[in-house]
Formats: structure tokens, sequence, C-alpha cells
């Protein structure tokens, strides 16, 4: 984990001592601390991080606030320290950028276990040659792919395997690690229906905790991306009581 830069942010010292010592032990060596955020997005503007922590109740900003600024400037998976319990809360955190969620109180081995699954996930798209990583997860015997390039046209917009790169009508189009993996996903396995609990396991994995909350907030930040109208979806559709599916170029309904 040498390589691996992790930034927590949190107003309680007690707290990100106690991360610290326990990412320690994990083998995590880069570990910045931060206790405003503003100080997060100052170190963001600095430095590139693969993680961060961040706790939702901070001084000024709070970390939804600040969220959005993040993203911005980095697009590494973003996991909230809350207190808040509500399915509004969890989802306001991810519709503002983030990428899982930690309720307080909580185990601080089930922070590193989160933070390694979304490393898992987000490491792979920012190397070039982290295709065959992410070929050992998915099952591609039906892929709809270029092998020469592991290219996926859709027409209205592509998906670059190899350089991590998300391509709608041509310009290049930022994408957060795991919105990015589900899209991928999607493309590897178009025109096939997957329940919410079938993407949960995929793509986030065994190790994460199932939350339909989750996939419907992602395949959602995915349509505002590929889709010409996101409130009338066309590619990335529901399939009523089924679950959902990408459709292949040649079946996209003609307007």
């Amino acid at each position: 984990m040498n390589h691996v830069s992790l930034l927590l942010v949190d107003d309680e010292q007690a707290i990100l001592h106690m991360l610290r010592t326990v990412l320690l032990k994990e083998q995590f060596i880069d570990i910045d601390t931060v206790t405003t955020g503003e100080a997060a997005l100052e170190a963001c503007k600095s430095k590139t991080y693969h993680c961060i922590v961040l706790d939702v109740m901070l001084p000024g900003k709070s970390g939804l606030e600040i969220c959005p600024f993040l993203r911005e400037v980095t697009d590494a998976p973003i996991l909230f320290l809350t207190a808040k319990t509500t399915d509004y809360d969890k989802l306001t955190g991810f519709a503002v950028g983030g990428d899982d969620y930690v309720v307080k109180p909580f185990n601080p081995l089930e922070v590193v276990a989160r933070i390694k699954s979304l490393l898992k996930r987000y490491l792979p798209s920012k190397t070039a040659n982290s295709s065959n990583t992410l070929n050992t997860k998915y099952d591609v015997s039906t892929s709809y792919s270029n092998p020469q390039e592991d290219i996926y046209d859709f027409g209205r917009f592509q998906v670059l395997e190899q350089a991590g790169e998300l391509r709608v009508e041509g310009m290049t189009v930022t994408c957060p690690a795991l919105v990015y993996q589900l899209l991928l996903f999607f493309c590897k396995h178009p025109n096939r229906i997957f329940t919410k609990s079938e993407l949960y396991e995929r793509v986030w994995g065994s190790e994460a905790i199932s939350d339909d909350n989750t996939v419907m907030v992602h395949i959602h930040r995915i349509r505002e991306r590929i889709e010409a109208d996101p409130s009338t979806p066309e590619l990335l559709v529901n399939v009523r009581g089924l679950g959902y599916k990408l459709i292949k170029p040649e079946q996209v309904p003609q307007s």
C-alpha cells in the first residue's frame, strides 16, 4: 500500500488518530489528516489522493457542502463518515459525489475494509495496464468490445477501458471511480438485465453491504453523463420488475 495516498477529514482528533493507527497497521503509509472541508480542498489541489474519508459534520463547510468542490479537483472515491442514518441523508451524500458511507459510531476495521473495497475499483481505472485486473472480476464471455483496444462503442458514447475514460459525443467526461466501474460492467454485458442486488454484488463486491439506493444513485449518475435526456433514458433503461440493462447501439430506439 506504499503507493496509495489517503486523506482523512474529521474535526475530532481522536477519530483521526484512531483511523491513522489502524491504517498504518494495515500497511497504509501515506496518510494525511485535516480538520476542515476547506483544508481538504486545498490538500486535494496540491496532491493526488487515491481515497478520501470525509466526515459530514465539519466546522465551516460541511462534508456534504465541500464534496462538490472536491469533485472539481479529484475523482478519488469519497467515503463519508456520518451520524445521520436516514435514506435521505445517504442519498444526499451520493448525489453530491460520495461513493460510500459509514455510520458513526463505527468499527475502524469496517472503515479499512470499505477503503480497500473502493481502492480495488479506483486504482485499476487509473492505470493504463489495468485491463487484466478488471477482466478477472467480470465474466466477459459475452462482452461487446473491441479486443484490440478494449473500446466499448455505444454510438453516443464510448468507454476506453485501457485509458479509463468515458467519451460522450467526442468529449471526455469526468466519471467517479464507482460510476465508471458500473458503466464498464454494463458495457461488457450489453442488453442483459441485472437486478440491483446483482449489480451491487458484481461491482461493489461481496465484502460490501448491499444497498439498493446506492445502485439507483449511481445509475442516475451514469444517465446524467451518457443520456441525451436523463429523465427519459434510452440507453441505460429500467425493465419494470426485472432490473436494468444497457441497450446495444443497433437497438437504441429512434427518436
